[in-house]
C-alpha cells in the first residue's frame, strides 16, 4: 500500500538491510547510534540484523511519523549519499553547492565527512523541508 505521506520506502530499507551488517538500515530510518553499533559489530554478530528483517515494517512507519515531506526526498539524498556520498553529489542535490564542491576536491574530507552525512543526513533533509 502506498502512502502519500511517506518520507521514506520500505523497499530501500529492504535493500539497504542486504548490507545491514553495516547499519546502513539503520542510519536511513534516523536510528545513527545503533547504526554504528550494528557497523562496528557487524550487526551485533549477525543477530541484530537477522531481528532488523522483521523490524524494518516498524522502523519504516516511525520514520514516516518522525520526518516530514517537502521539496526534498529523503530516498534520493540516502541513495545518493550511499553510492556517490564521497563526491558530494549529495550535497549539491540538498543545494549545498560549496561544501558538495568540498567534498568532490577532498573525497568527503578524506571520509570523514560522509560518516557525518551517515549521521545526519535525515536531519539535514528535515531542516531543509522545513
Amino acid at each position: 500500500m502506498y502512502n502519500e505521506n511517506a518520507t521514506h520506502q520500505k523497499a530501500i530499507g529492504y535493500i539497504l538491510w542486504i548490507f545491514g551488517f553495516t547499519g546502513s538500515h539503520r542510519f536511513y530510518y534516523g536510528k545513527p547510534l545503533s547504526g554504528t553499533i550494528y557497523f562496528l559489530t557487524l550487526g551485533l554478530l549477525g543477530i541484530g540484523w537477522i531481528i532488523d528483517l522483521f523490524l524494518i515494517p516498524g522502523m519504516d512507519r516511525d520514520a514516516n511519523m518522525r520526518f516530514s515531506r517537502g521539496s526534498y526526498d529523503y530516498t534520493v539524498a540516502w541513495v545518493l549519499l550511499t553510492f556517490l556520498g564521497l563526491f558530494g553529489v549529495h550535497r549539491m542535490y540538498l543545494g549545498k553547492w560549496i561544501s558538495g564542491m568540498i567534498y568532490l576536491l577532498t573525497g568527503a574530507i578524506f571520509g570523514l565527512g560522509y560518516l557525518y552525512d551517515f549521521w545526519t543526513m535525515n536531519e539535514q533533509v528535515s531542516q531543509l523541508n522545513n
